[in-house]
């Protein structure tokens, strides 16, 4: 056999090679990067693994149904209990939303009439849905114009077919508005009864303990005599013409609330009226039983417990001895995932209905949701007008005012809106007075609910003094000015007359503005509307018949009224999109991650995970009050006029 002779072996270094020294400080460089290295590779391990680790729930929440939360068979009861206080516009961002939902933290609850509304009209319209059961014990209304349009909606239910029965352990007279629209209404016999009692305006007057106890003065400035928002300051009752003018639309929508709650049981208007008046003697009499009381007077049909009630849903429906109540159900948050669109509306190739919400006081710059910033919802408009797939708007206000630059640059929008071709037609929600009433007037056209309160068109100001404050502590103010005018506006020095009148010059010019453009859009002569201003508060009804609003109507009529003027056809033939601060790709995919089956039972059950999520959540800061930001703001324009509204039902 061959062999291939092998190489000798080389020869042992004599001396072996140590590894090169470093100095310590070269030592302590080297550590450091290997430090970082570590630490580097130790972060990308665990991002990729946590990534990994959702991709697999995700595929698994889509394997077994995705969003779809629980199936929705033939014959089911949508449960339809909302929970939380009733808005225009959700304050909470996308994924905040969709974190408190799945966690059942309903601490901050909010519930947009759009989707209650649309629930609403969608179980009308589902062969699947046979019955509702309406539970409003945790709804909150904020007003009766948005209640009136919900209330609408279970009336459109009830003509589709569909049976409602409500119940409830007792409620507020907002909440009873829309329970009195069921076919039938029953009451926990152990509940906490349901009072009727009339609309309220109440406020605290603070001169004496402002004025007289610590020592700081107020200085109104304003033009109308029903213009009252500031009237606490100065004033230590309310004036006669703020009575009359708050009296005078109470008065009209507690007798359209009479009316239809007298509609909606078969009672009769004057003598629900007459109850009313007389509840002292009718709880007596049912000897102090408030359930008992309102049976008596028919305000509900009879008295059960959740359970019985639960149990006439089973005999009625399907019975599931495994679901809740032992009955076919859907709650509303899953069959809102039910009727959600499968598609973003940006893939529809219709042409589309922009619909821009200002809810809140208006202020100046860009605000979160809940305020209705000046450049915020310019931008909105702005970018529905430069968008080629918006063929018309509906501005849904929602807003007592505030400051008059901000309303200003938002009504400067809405013409620019219309001079682009682009109809804009405005929807009133509970609220749309004074800045509200000011970023609405250019609109084609204004709806507005019969209990919408607006108008109040008037312009104040008001400046705080503390020279006397500072006085009773031993604190005063002294010092020198290049002119008479520097440091005349500090709070801390005695206000010149000079500067009083600079004031009321200003305030002037602003209420002479704002009567002259509500004159031109509305084509009235200005002594016309000077008549029905001078901070005068209407309801809606009242505005109509004095030609501030156009037509009566809640966000669905002005929708389809905008999309006639772009002559964009049939409902079908058009999209309606709401266009809102944009949600990144971050939050949209954590929000609808959030939203999925398995996404809800992993935030219920983990409270790691839910913290985990929430870092990525933005802090939403509570918006000071109004009144407060324009005396902080020390560094904006020394006088500012401000056109606001503290006015609600």
């Amino acid at each position: 056999m061959n062999s291939t002779p092998q190489p000798p072996p080389l020869p042992a270094s004599p001396h072996p090679v140590a590894p090169p020294q470093h100095g310590p400080i070269a030592s302590f460089f080297i550590w450091i990067w290997d430090a970082m290295n570590f630490t580097r590779r130790l972060i990308l391990n665990l991002l990729f693994f946590f990534l990994l680790f959702v991709f697999l729930l995700i595929i698994f929440a889509v394997a077994i149904g995705g969003g779809q939360g629980a199936t929705l068979a033939d014959r089911t009861t949508l449960i339809l209990a909302p929970e939380g206080k009733l808005v225009e516009q959700d304050s909470r961002d996308a994924l905040s939303r969709a974190l408190a939902g799945a966690s059942r933290d309903n601490s901050n609850a909010q519930v947009q009439v759009r989707d209650l509304v649309g629930a609403i009209d969608a179980a009308a319209k589902d062969k699947r849905i046979e019955r509702v059961l309406l539970d409003v014990d945790q709804l909150q209304p904020s007003g009766f114009a948005s209640t009136d349009e919900v209330a609408r909606a279970l009336q459109r239910l009830r003509k589709s077919g569909k049976q409602v029965v409500a119940f409830t352990q007792g409620m507020t007279q907002g909440q009873y508005l829309l329970a009195a629209q069921a076919d039938e209404l029953y009451l926990d016999p152990d509940g906490y009864g349901i009072l009727l009692e009339g609309l309220s305006g109440y406020r605290p007057y603070f001169r004496e303990g402002l004025q007289d106890k610590l020592g700081v003065d107020f200085q109104l400035f304003k033009v109308g005599e029903y213009k009252s928002a500031a009237e606490p300051y100065v004033r230590d009752s309310a004036s006669p013409e703020s009575k009359e003018a708050s009296l005078f639309w109470m008065s009209d929508v507690w007798n359209r609330y009479l009316g239809q709650i007298a509609a909606a049981r078969k009672l009769n208007a004057q003598q629900l009226a007459a109850n009313i008046d007389g509840m002292a003697v009718g709880i007596e009499a049912a000897q102090g039983d408030l359930n008992q009381y309102a049976l008596q007077q028919k305000l509900v049909d009879g008295l059960k417990t959740r359970e019985e009630v639960e149990a006439l849903m089973a005999e009625r429906g399907i019975a599931d001895d495994k679901a809740d109540g032992g009955f076919r159900q859907i709650t509303l948050g899953n069959y809102m995932r039910h009727i959600a669109p499968k598609l973003p509306i940006e893939a529809d190739t219709r042409p589309q209905v922009a619909v821009v919400v200002a809810e809140g006081e208006i202020v100046d710059g860009d605000q979160p949701r809940g305020v209705v910033g000046g450049e915020t919802v310019s931008a909105l408009l702005r970018d529905a007008r430069d968008d080629d797939n918006v063929k018309a708007v509906v501005l849904r206000v929602n807003s007592p005012g505030g400051g008059v630059y901000a309303s200003e640059q938002i009504r400067r929008e809405v013409e620019q809106l219309k001079k682009a071709g682009k109809p804009v037609v405005v929807s009133m929600g509970d609220v749309a007075a004074s800045g509200g009433y000011w970023i609405s007037m250019n609109a084609d056209r204004i709806y507005a609910e019969p209990n919408t309160i607006t108008g109040s068109i008037g312009i104040f100001g008001l400046i705080p003094n503390f020279t006397r404050a500072l006085d009773k502590i031993g604190v005063h103010s002294d010092g020198v000015g290049t002119t008479r005018w520097a440091g005349a506006f500090d709070p801390t020095r005695p206000l010149d007359p000079e500067v009083g009148r600079v004031i009321q010059s200003v305030i002037d010019k602003g209420y002479r503005d704002f009567t002259g453009k509500v004159a031109a859009a509305r084509k009235q002569p200005v002594a016309a509307i000077d008549a029905v201003a001078r901070g005068r508060v209407w309801s809606g009804s009242q505005a109509k018949e004095r030609g501030l609003v156009d037509a009566f109507g809640g966000v669905q009529d002005a929708v389809a009224d905008a999309a006639q003027r772009a002559k964009l056809g049939k409902a079908d033939s058009y999209v309606v999109r709401y266009v809102e601060e944009p949600v990144t790709p971050f939050e949209n995919w954590l929000g609808r991650f959030a939203q999925a089956r398995m996404g809800m039972v992993m935030l219920q059950e983990s409270a790691w995970l839910r913290g985990l999520l929430g870092m990525a959540s933005p802090e939403l800061a509570e918006p000071l009050r109004f009144l407060e930001a324009q005396a902080q703001d020390r560094n904006g324009p020394r006088v500012r006029a401000t056109a606001h509204c503290f006015c609600g039902p």
